[in-house]
């Protein structure tokens, strides 16, 4: 007799797969543009519209590891740090992610950080509980494709999300934005958090 609980998950799975189909349809149609990003020495065409500093940073929709959606917004008043990697099992992209988790205990309780790729909710939950990444939120951009169309961070043809650093103020201004000039770098984490030290003493 098959469990319940393998029923729910084969019908998120399935969900997924539609909804992941029905994203690539709409990213097929985004504006692309030519980036300073490589991918060794090929520089990368990034899809949407990025999203501009010192404006009022852009909704999204992300899901997390129960395909639940999360919204910029369900942090508001909060600042945000977005830490975007392409794929979160792979080395640089787990070391970015761990590194980040360490962090957060360091942090004012008014600084989120969210890690943001576009693998599924699946994978990201067993690297978490694998890594024992328990401090801040991973959250999948595999579902809507919401996040990378409206940051302008996808990468075309590759279906992944650039690597790159943003953080939003606690009055929903983009205020830090760090695209990672080699895909296969680590971010500058050192900026990135003398931004979040600075934003907190304002």
């Amino acid at each position: 007799m098959i469990k319940l609980s393998c029923l729910f998950n084969y019908s998120l799975l399935l969900a997924a797969v539609i909804n992941t189909a029905t994203a690539a349809d709409l990213t097929a149609k985004l504006p692309v543009r030519l980036s300073e990003v490589k991918a060794g020495e090929r520089p990368l065409e990034l899809q949407g519209t990025p999203a501009q500093l010192q404006q009022q940073a852009p909704e999204f929709k992300v899901a997390d590891q129960s395909f639940k959606a999360v919204k910029l917004s369900d942090f508001a008043g909060k600042t945000v740090l977005l830490s975007v990697v392409p794929s979160i099992d792979t080395g640089v992209c787990s070391i970015q992610t761990k590194k980040f988790n360490q962090q957060v205990a360091t942090l004012p309780k008014d600084v989120v950080i969210l890690t943001i790729s576009t693998d599924l909710p699946f994978a990201q939950k067993r690297f978490c509980q694998k890594e024992q990444v328990d401090k801040l939120q991973v959250l999948s951009d595999a579902v809507w494709g919401d996040f990378g169309s409206n940051y302008g961070l996808r990468i075309k043809d590759m279906g992944i999300l650039t690597r790159a650093i943003l953080i939003i103020d606690n009055k929903g201004t983009l205020v830090y934005q760090q695209l990672v000039p080699l895909l296969s770098q680590e971010p500058d984490y050192t900026a990135a958090m003398n931004k979040l030290k600075e934003l907190s003493k304002i």
